[in-house]
């Protein structure tokens, strides 16, 4: 079932812990079949230099284990909100990269302070409120909850990533590729946020001009960048 995404949900988590973007066993991915809606996501504790696709776990929107021998990702009822609530979002990775999740921990927004991040979101990468002694009953639950809360009204994918605060980054994709990518270029982005703001603590958010520019040279129907 579903052989294909297992595959490329299995080898996207292997490629963040590759690019170091994880380690151990801190993070995870998975992606949603728009035609079954059944989503694949990496088993919970698996070590990444041991994972293949067959220990992918395929599971329905109501957390129905529907294929798998192995526990689901201890964030899947997380993973399921989000797709529940934004049809837009195909893929969904969640990483403890550290200058990402320093930024959560922070509790501060990653700005769009210069055109590498211009290039790839429109908007700050927004921090939900933390949550609530009793919201910790339904932990994973109400962490996809708050996510929702703070990003109900906005375009999610002009923006694909957001800080759940006192936590760690969950990043979002248009398919299983895109969103490691998206979760590779957030570390990026967040370390060069700390640098500059280390050597500027009044650095100032890139004119919206120039990011309006920028983003919409590789996003939407007027894009140039790369080949057609």
């Amino acid at each position: 079932m579903l052989e294909n995404l297992k595959k490329e949900v299995c080898e996207a988590n292997i490629e963040l812990f590759k690019r170091g973007v994880v380690i151990f066993t801190w993070g995870n991915v998975s992606a949603i079949d728009e035609e079954s809606k059944l989503v694949v996501i990496k088993p919970s504790g698996v070590p990444y230099d041991q994972m293949t696709p067959n220990d992918m776990v395929v599971l329905n929107l109501q957390g129905e284990i529907v294929e798998g021998k192995l526990k689901p990702s201890s964030d899947t009822a997380t993973h399921l909100e989000l797709y529940r609530n934004f049809k837009e979002i195909k893929a969904i990775a969640h990483t403890h990269s550290t200058y990402a999740t320093a930024f959560a921990q922070a509790g501060k927004e990653i700005e769009i302070l210069g055109t590498t991040a211009a290039d790839y979101f429109y908007e700050n990468i927004k921090v939900s409120r933390a949550l609530t002694e009793a919201e910790m009953n339904e932990y994973e639950l109400n962490t996809g909850k708050v996510i929702v809360e703070r990003l109900k009204d906005k375009d999610i994918m002009a923006s694909p990533a957001i800080l759940v605060k006192t936590h760690a980054p969950f990043i979002f994709g248009k398919d299983v590729l895109n969103v490691v990518h998206n979760a590779v270029v957030l570390e990026e982005i967040a370390k060069m946020n700390f640098l500059t703001l280390s050597l500027n603590k009044d650095v100032k958010k890139i004119d919206d001009f120039i990011l309006t520019k920028h983003y919409l040279r590789k996003h939407g129907n007027k894009a140039y960048y790369g080949q057609s």
